[in-house]
């Protein structure tokens, strides 16, 4: 088997290293007789870099086993492990058998490897980084300090990734179709309109800081808006809806202050002047 180098954590090398004696062989299976892991945390698979390894495969073959193990539903078929990538590229380049590392592992294991070796390769998306570090915490009681240690991220990294998950769908939307990275998905972790501020990252082409900008800005907004008195909000309003304007009245402790008047275009420029022109 070819060597394979840790990246993170305990990584794959070490994974196999801890279930040796459950290695059964390293062997060559048909195309046809592998299947898929309900384990693969991975739900897209770039087609540009599949064809890439398909034309490299074309060329070298595969030159780093598949982790299979015996499928417990299809009796005569091998659940992929780890490899998934390599065996879609390898059909794509109409293989009829590739190499693989034959385990009997239980699922929880499985799970661990499927996410070290998507991990490394730096093939998951945020959000499917994020799934399965939650499957983990879900199907196997694992705390956050455990995932850091088998994954190999710091427990604030995991921690800060499953805080992506609450996000509303339309933002996940966005981060799994990589219209937004997960830079901007943080920065919105939390926000009441989220989905408001990822459409205007998504069709502005905002940058993170840029979009970090633009939260500051809405939470300012918010921040004075809660501290301003009630009756000062209750005259922006009838103001507002007397010259048909946004009006802003700010007001200090010893009851001096200013009026802002804002405006769009110069016919409500003109507006404003007119009020003031028919009143004083």
């Amino acid at each position: 088997m070819n060597k394979i180098k840790k990246g993170l954590g305990r990584g794959l090398s070490s994974l196999i290293g801890d279930t040796k004696s459950e290695i059964k062989s390293t062997n060559y299976l048909s195309i046809s007789s592998l299947i898929p892991s309900k384990f693969q945390p991975r739900k897209y698979f770039d087609q540009e870099k599949l064809n890439e390894l398909s034309n490299s495969i074309k060329e070298r073959g595969v030159l780093q086993p598949i982790i299979v193990r015996k499928s417990k539903i299809n009796l005569d078929k091998y659940e992929i492990i780890a490899g998934e990538r390599r065996w879609q590229a390898a059909k794509k380049a109409q293989l009829n058998e590739v190499p693989v590392v034959i385990t009997d592992i239980d699922d929880l294991k499985s799970l661990e490897f499927a996410i070290v070796e998507n991990v490394q390769r730096d093939d998951l998306n945020p959000l499917e980084e994020a799934q399965g570090y939650q499957r983990l915490i879900d199907e196997f009681s694992y705390d956050h300090e455990k995932v850091s240690k088998i994954i190999g991220k710091s427990r604030s990294y995991i921690t800060n990734s499953l805080r992506l998950l609450s996000l509303p769908k339309y933002v996940l939307q966005l981060l799994e179709n990589r219209k937004i990275s997960s830079g901007h998905a943080k920065i919105l972790v939390g926000l009441a309109n989220a989905e408001f501020v990822a459409n205007k990252v998504y069709t502005k082409k905002l940058s993170v800081r840029q979009t970090e900008n633009l939260v500051k800005l809405f939470k300012k907004k918010k921040s004075l808006n809660i501290s301003k008195d009630i009756n000062i909000r209750s005259l922006e309003e009838s103001l507002s809806n007397k010259i048909g304007l946004k009006i802003l009245v700010s007001n200090k402790k010893n009851n001096t202050g200013n009026i802002k008047i804002e405006y769009k275009d110069l016919d409500q420029l003109n507006r404003v002047v007119d009020v003031l022109n028919k009143n004083y």
